[in-house]
């Protein structure tokens, strides 16, 4: 037994020592060479084959037409004028990169920039990115970015996984960041007060404070923090010239979408990427042992609950900051938002907003139907759903039965009238889904 002993030695050192930003680069995920299953490159193989052409216009460029085609509303556009992405060039104030998205694709614009920036939550493989060259073609292509984009987009800020990063960051005049003045990773937990430094915001929200439409004009920036010139703003056009832009907004309500959405398309991931990686780790050990490759190790149901409850409190909104009053945009996202939800016979929907003391009316997130979740390996969907059950039997205040993973406290938010009906909304929409 000398030598697999100290197979497995090796092993175990190696996993513990190996940079965890490079793991998804090794077997099984092999990141950078393995080939994409998204949307975006469905797009790319039917422009292959002429069955779709994107139309160039001089104003956007392939904008508006790539919008179209992947179905990307207009209505989401948000604008953000921190030099905080790879055409910093390009943004400033007077000249912010807008930021167009639907549940799976995110699309970045800059004013003469030289490509579009395009993102997708790729169901194997995260967060997936391409750029298109902003220049008329023949045959436009969209190319797959790897090395410059993970730069920033996986790293221990993204869980070091290819991710999506939402900051808000202190913002000077021309553009740059304030990086020592602190800055904030922005999710649905994160208080409005601290959200959207660096960013412009246009809609209504009461007395509650923000950081967006703020630009800094001295250093060190002045505490308390004072914005009241950039709260409640409807109206951009004495801020920028709009023209340049498919939407004169920066929706408030698309804000708050965005960042929870790409909060979770990186759990997604994590659970994902997680889950694949310790299954491979079992059965090399189980090899080496001279036993079967799926036999059991504790190891990989600690990597796999671990995901999978982080997963779980991210769809249930756990720890969500509370709104302190009325939030209501300006672009219509937010209708156009809750049209594309699935209903039950009652008529409610995942997708169905709040924005009165929280976001969603019924707090677990309409990602449980995208392909990236949908794809997830069968044992941490099947984790997730036992677990959802299992919240979503328990009662506001209750332990949660069965439940070691989880404090009930996570999900003490959840009333027992929410549990009841995100329970019937799921089983209508999603059949089949809940462990019966």
């Amino acid at each position: 037994m000398r030598a697999p002993f100290i197979a497995i030695l090796i092993l175990m050192v190696g996993a513990r020592w190996t940079r965890a930003e490079d793991d998804f680069e090794r077997p099984p995920i092999q990141y950078s060479n393995s080939q994409p299953k998204n949307a975006v490159s469905h797009l790319q193989s039917r422009l292959e084959k002429g069955d779709v052409r994107l139309a160039f216009d001089d104003a956007n460029g392939y904008l508006p037409s790539l919008l179209r085609t992947l179905r990307v509303p207009v209505e989401s556009q948000m604008l953000v004028f921190s030099k905080t992405s790879m055409q910093r060039n390009r943004i400033a104030p007077k000249t912010p990169r807008a930021i167009y998205f639907n549940d799976d694709v995110y699309v970045g614009y800059c004013q003469s920039g030289e490509v579009l920036e395009i993102s997708v939550a790729d169901p194997s493989l995260g967060a997936v990115f391409y750029t298109l060259e902003q220049k008329p073609a023949t045959h436009p292509v969209l190319t797959r970015q790897t090395g410059k984009c993970l730069q920033c987009h996986s790293t221990s800020r993204t869980g070091d996984v290819p991710s999506h990063l939402v900051r808000s960051v202190f913002t000077d005049a021309e553009g740059l960041p304030m990086l020592s003045e602190g800055s904030f990773r922005i999710d649905h937990t994160t208080p409005l007060e601290n959200r959207w430094g660096g960013w412009y915001v246009t809609g209504t929200h009461g007395n509650q404070s923000h950081l967006g439409n703020l630009v800094i004009r001295e250093s060190p920036v002045p505490r308390p923090v004072q914005n009241p010139e950039g709260h409640n703003v409807t109206d951009l056009s004495k801020r920028l010239h709009l023209s340049p832009y498919l939407s004169p907004h920066s929706d408030i309500v698309a804000l708050m979408v965005f960042e929870h959405q790409t909060t979770i398309h990186n759990l997604i991931t994590q659970a994902n990427f997680s889950t694949r990686q310790a299954l491979h780790y079992q059965a090399v050990v189980n090899r080496a042992l001279g036993q079967a490759a799926d036999a059991p190790l504790e190891s990989t149901s600690q990597r796999i609950a671990h995901a999978g409850d982080s997963l779980v409190k991210g769809l249930l909104f756990a720890e969500e900051a509370p709104l302190g009053g009325p939030i209501q945009g300006t672009s219509g996202f937010a209708e156009e938002f809750m049209r594309r939800g699935l209903r039950d016979t009652q008529g409610r929907s995942l997708r169905d907003l709040d924005l009165k003391t929280r976001m969603f009316k019924y707090p677990c997130s309409y990602l449980i139907y995208s392909p990236a979740f949908d794809e997830l390996p069968r044992v941490m969907k099947d984790y997730v759903a036992t677990r959802l059950k299992q919240v979503l039997n328990g009662s506001s205040g209750d332990s949660i039965p069965n439940d070691p993973h989880q404090d009930a406290s996570d999900f003490a938010h959840l009333s027992k009238d929410d549990r009841f009906a995100i329970r019937e909304i799921v089983k209508q929409t999603k059949p089949g889904f809940l462990p019966p």
